[in-house]
């Protein structure tokens, strides 16, 4: 048995695809927007108070009924005041239940640093989508999104301040690759300083400015800066290596330093302090003194030889009083005079001065 389709119903079938065709070539972007299935929107967060420095976050939402079919693009403002930055190469994708449909939505993040205090507006955004239409069809569009009017103020706290860090967190730290209480002419030691804070941009953290000491000189390297994202977070840091040489003796201080930075987590001032370092080369104190100073350690073996000779004292004179003791003293007497009689008859001439005392020859 033949089966085939009626003539009517293939006629029916053809109109269908070339309505559907046509009324997919009829669709843009805007008919997409006319009929609530396509939506572009903008904020800036977060709210409350903001200071000049501080990371804003511009969020664009793109949401349509059906799906994407394409990248989408975005173009990025210039507003004097403000650097606006798209740190994110991706956008983050998620879905919603609106009425009765499911809607796809993508969200884009720009990074927004404001340099200074006053009101803002950031200009429609222009973003170039593709959504899908049907089976193999497509609609190509550019979408605007509303400005968004946001104002920054200046805190009493940051009244009369040339810089500041606006961030949650701020860290300073220093090291010097060698002690320093006892340099000599000549000698060299480098220090390192290093700044680290979130939600900032590493050409944001303040520049360290070396000293300029007469006698001991500072040569600084170029800083290494540094900026790191993790999760959504930007993490900064900035590096700075000196090296100083000693050029004469003396007491030198390298003072101690504040940062400050706007706690936007408190919404208040904070200070992060270095603390002084102390340097001595050569004499350093000692030289400013009348005379010269000598200086005696007191070793180990400096110990145990005092140790040694008290002992060698202790027991001499417990010989002598053992011997006290056992020897009788009027003996002891005796025995000595007659040693000492000895000596002195030893002395005694062996002859007479004269010859034959009492006879007259040689008178």
């Amino acid at each position: 048995m033949n089966r085939s389709w009626p003539a009517w119903l293939s006629a029916l079938s053809v109109a269908l695809v070339f309505g559907m065709q046509a009324l997919a070539s009829e669709q843009n972007v805007d008919s997409l927007l006319a009929a609530n299935r396509l939506d572009i929107d903008a904020a800036i967060s977060p709210e409350g108070v903001l200071v000049p420095g501080q990371k804003l976050t511009l969020t664009i939402s793109i949401a349509t009924d059906s799906w994407f079919a394409g990248g989408t693009r975005i173009r990025i403002p210039e507003v004097a005041g403000l650097v606006v930055l798209q740190t994110e190469q991706f956008a983050n994708n998620a879905s919603e239940r609106r009425g009765s449909q499911n809607w796809v939505i993508q969200r884009w993040s720009l990074d927004v640093y404001p340099q200074r205090a006053g009101e803002f507006s950031l200009p429609p955004i222009s973003a170039k989508v593709t959504i899908a239409a049907g089976p193999g069809e497509t609609i190509e569009g550019e979408l605007v999104s509303p400005p968004v009017n946001f104002s920054v103020s200046l805190p009493d706290s940051l009244q009369g301040l040339n810089n500041w860090v606006a961030t949650p967190e701020l860290e300073v730290q220093q090291h010097l690759d060698r002690a320093v209480d006892n340099l000599q002419v000549g000698e060299a030691f480098e220090r390192e300083i290093e700044l680290k804070a979130s939600d900032v941009l590493a050409m944001m953290l303040p520049a360290f400015v070396a000293e300029e000491l007469t006698g001991l000189s500072a040569y600084p390297s170029p800083p290494v800066l540094d900026n790191a994202t993790n999760r959504g977070q930007t993490v900064a840091s900035r590096t700075e290596r000196i090296s100083y040489v000693a050029e004469s003796e003396g007491e030198y201080l390298l003072p101690a330093r504040d940062f400050f930075w706007w706690d936007t987590s408190r919404d208040e001032l904070r200070v992060a302090t270095l603390p002084a370092i102390k340097i001595v080369v050569g004499a350093g104190v000692a030289k400013a003194t009348d005379g010269p100073q000598n200086t005696v350690r007191i070793t180990p073996r400096h110990f145990l030889l005092a140790i040694g000779g008290l002992i060698a004292l202790v027991w001499m004179a417990w010989m002598v009083r053992v011997i006290v003791r056992l020897v009788p003293f009027g003996a002891l007497k005796t025995q000595a005079t007659r040693g000492l009689r000895k000596v002195i008859d030893l002395r005694k001439p062996a002859l007479p001065e004269r010859l034959n005392p009492d006879g007259n020859v040689g008178e």
